[in-house]
């Protein structure tokens, strides 16, 4: 049988609360569960000591039984210092679409212009300047 830890959803609409349990890998995210072993609530802030509860004996239990964490629980693991943090790659997250990069080489192709024309003016403008001058 395949063990997770994972988060199970409760609360109501638009106000989540989160049970930490020991599930099946098999079952449905809210669904048959082994064994609670914390909660999560989101809506605290982030240095609240209630945010995240665990038994940290049955979670070390439960890992050495060979469960999996998500990548979420994982996380927490790594915050209270149970597990070694991980690297982690997150390639095209925050890259700027298509259509972004098409606009960004449009504006820098108009802004090359721009600085190339008042060069090429300010040359002209001199010579009549030079011309009076001299006369």
């Amino acid at each position: 049988m395949a063990m997770k830890i994972r988060l199970a959803r409760g609360g109501s609409k638009k106000r989540p609360f989160y049970r930490v349990v020991a599930a099946d890998s098999r079952m449905p995210r809210d669904g048959r569960y082994i064994e609670k072993l914390g909660t999560y609530n989101p809506l605290l802030p982030k240095d609240s000591d209630a945010r995240v509860k665990m038994i940290m004996e049955r979670v070390q239990y439960w890992l050495d039984q060979g469960a999996q964490p998500t990548d979420r629980i994982s996380l927490m693991l790594e915050a209270a210092g149970t597990l070694t943090k991980k690297e982690r790659s997150i390639p095209n997250k925050g890259a700027p679409g298509q259509k972004a990069k098409d606009r960004a080489e449009e504006k820098a192709a108009k802004a090359a212009e721009a600085a190339e024309a008042p060069a090429e003016e300010a040359p002209a403008e001199e010579a009549p300047a030079e011309a009076a001058t001299t006369e």
